[in-house]
């Protein structure tokens, strides 16, 4: 063998073993975004919104509702103030009594080219209440209730760590666990105000109040078709 054949063969071997290595770190990142996302699952499951705020980018945004809840301590706001005042009283952690489960399913996960960007779309079911023996735990909600909705989530890599840099959160519907979907509205209603004026408010009210239940509401792929590479188009019936 010539030794411009072995040097065409190193070149080669060097090239696959680059684009394997590209490949291997894909799978690494869409994994840690993965478990990552499920994570934080988890936490909410169990009222541990310190843990939570945790896993945010310093710049990192939450949109819930029609409100914005801008970088960390607008997230922390959110979490540690509106939800952990409302579900445990103030606890970092379960109550008993009180169930607020999360099943984070469907998720696709895709990265930037560069490695640094991520972007999740997953289904959340969630089953929520307060036990009988905890009469009017959370007066504001119903004492068995389901809530469904999608996860359009972006992940960012700082220092080789994959962080929250936005949530968005796009509660479709909810219904009592008696009645069912099928002659239930939603119980969480819109946002009026901003914070301060609402110390648990959001720092920006979106524009347009997004339709919930028995309304249907498209929430935007992050990725193209597929097989034909188009944009996913969206008709309302």
């Amino acid at each position: 063998m010539t030794d411009a054949a072995t040097h065409d063969i190193l070149k080669a071997m060097q090239a696959e073993i680059a684009s394997l290595r590209k490949d291997m770190t894909q799978l690494q990142d869409i994994h840690a975004i993965r478990t990552l996302h499920f994570k934080y699952g988890y936490f909410i499951d169990q009222c541990r919104y310190d843990e939570a705020v945790d896993l945010f980018s310093e710049d990192g945004e939450v949109f819930f509702l029609n409100g914005i809840y801008k970088g960390k301590e607008g997230v922390r706001r959110l979490y540690c103030g509106w939800f952990r005042e409302m579900f445990t009283r103030g606890v970092n952690g379960p109550i008993d009594g009180f169930l607020l489960d999360h099943f984070l399913s469907q998720d696709i996960v895709d990265v930037s080219d560069d490695g640094l960007t991520g972007w999740v779309r997953a289904r959340c079911i969630m089953q929520a209440g307060y036990h009988e023996s905890r009469e009017n735990l959370v007066p504001e909600m119903p004492r068995s209730c389901w809530e469904g909705g999608i996860h359009s989530n972006t992940y960012v890599k700082e220092d080789g760590i994959w962080k929250i840099r936005t949530l968005d959160y796009n509660m479709l519907w909810q219904a009592d666990y008696a009645k069912g979907w099928g002659a239930s509205e939603v119980h969480l209603l819109p946002l009026e105000k901003t914070f301060p004026e609402d110390p648990n408010g959001p720092d920006e009210l979106k524009g347009e109040i997004p339709p919930v239940w028995p309304k249907t509401r498209h929430v935007p792929y992050h990725y193209k078709h597929p097989v034909n590479g188009r944009d996913i188009p969206y008709e309302q019936s």
